[in-house]
């Protein structure tokens, strides 16, 4: 069985279900708008999304779950991390296994994507793919990296076999939660690093803070029971440089606008897709505080977010850190 069913059809989804294709498998996306997964039928494109990137004719899209799930080897859920509560709920109650592509912390439960899965699917076998992926270069077939975690070697072994190629390789690793938290965590952080480009406060700058900002999701990933040395690795350390370093990063480019004195509002007005960093902020925050940790590169982002700093303020906040060895 090579069937892949992709929920999710924002550009990561789209992408993801180009790579299927790609590593040989009979790929159907879905897409929650009718109207939409028409108009990609149609068109053979995703306008909204990834325009300019065809979709091959091997490639399926219906707005109908069964259609998409229907001899399904391997699920992947691709729709943002706040949302996965409500898809789960229009879900049947016996799943193939499903691999969590998105990245954050549920507001309100302040759970993982894979803590809220296992709520609510307890006995399904879960992982999680995350890495220094954009989506429109995998949607292109340029060269990627990223990581399979899950204490299921069978999964991890299943989701190679169906997702990579050459040019998409895919690592595996046993710590799902290590991988989440760096998931999580980078786009918060990458808020910050645009806030300090946008501000004009230099590569110096830029740098220590994404460097504290490893230390930072380090020791969070500990307290929650992940590995140090996933943090060093494409899912920590990786998709943090990828994701602020580059104004192609949504995250980085909010923070980039806020640094040169627009509002949150006023960026958020102006985007399709998701900005994930705006919600996961508080989140893990206190997920942070739950397990004694302290983040104060995340805490001024939320705060500043919030409305409760200016960048000034969060900028003077960070710098007030008492000093201390590395």
């Amino acid at each position: 069985m090579n069937r892949v069913a992709v929920l999710g059809a924002g550009a990561w989804g789209t992408a993801l279900a180009l790579q299927a294709v790609r590593a040989g498998g009979r790929v159907t996306l879905w897409a929650r708008d009718a109207e939409r997964a028409e108009a990609m039928v149609r068109d053979r494109v995703n306008a909204r999304y990834l325009p300019g990137q065809p979709l091959p004719p091997e490639l399926g899209v219906t707005a109908r779950l069964e259609a998409a799930l229907e001899g399904a080897a391997l699920l992947l859920l691709v729709v943002p991390a706040q949302h996965i509560r409500g898809v789960l709920a229009t879900l049947p109650a016996l799943l193939p296994p499903v691999l969590v592509c998105a990245k954050g912390v549920e507001q309100g439960s302040l759970k993982l994507p894979l803590e809220v899965l296992a709520e609510l699917r307890p006995g399904a076998r879960l992982g999680v793919l995350s890495g220094p992926n954009f989506a429109h270069e995998v949607a292109a077939g340029l060269p990627a990296a990223a990581v399979v975690a899950s204490t299921d070697a069978g999964l991890r072994e299943a989701a190679d076999a169906l997702l990579a190629t050459p040019a998409f390789r895919l690592y595996g690793s046993e710590d799902p939660v290590g991988v989440q938290v760096g998931g999580a965590a980078k786009n918060v952080l990458a808020i910050a690093a645009g806030i300090v480009t946008g501000a004009g406060l230099g590569e110096n700058a830029r740098a220590a803070l994404i460097t504290r900002g490893v230390a930072e999701l380090a020791r969070l990933t500990l307290a929650l029971g992940g590995r140090a040395e996933t943090t060093a690795g494409l899912s920590g350390l990786g998709d943090l440089l990828l994701t602020a370093t580059g104004p192609g990063s949504r995250n980085t480019s909010l923070g980039m606008a806020l640094g040169r004195g627009q509002s949150v509002a006023e960026v958020l007005a102006g985007r399709a897709g998701v900005t994930e960093g705006v919600a996961t902020a508080p989140a893990l925050l206190a997920r942070a505080a739950q397990a004694g940790v302290e983040l104060p590169i995340c805490s001024a982002v939320a705060a500043l977010l919030a409305g409760a700093l200016t960048v000034p303020q969060a900028i003077a906040q960070i710098l007030a850190r008492p000093r201390r060895g590395e």
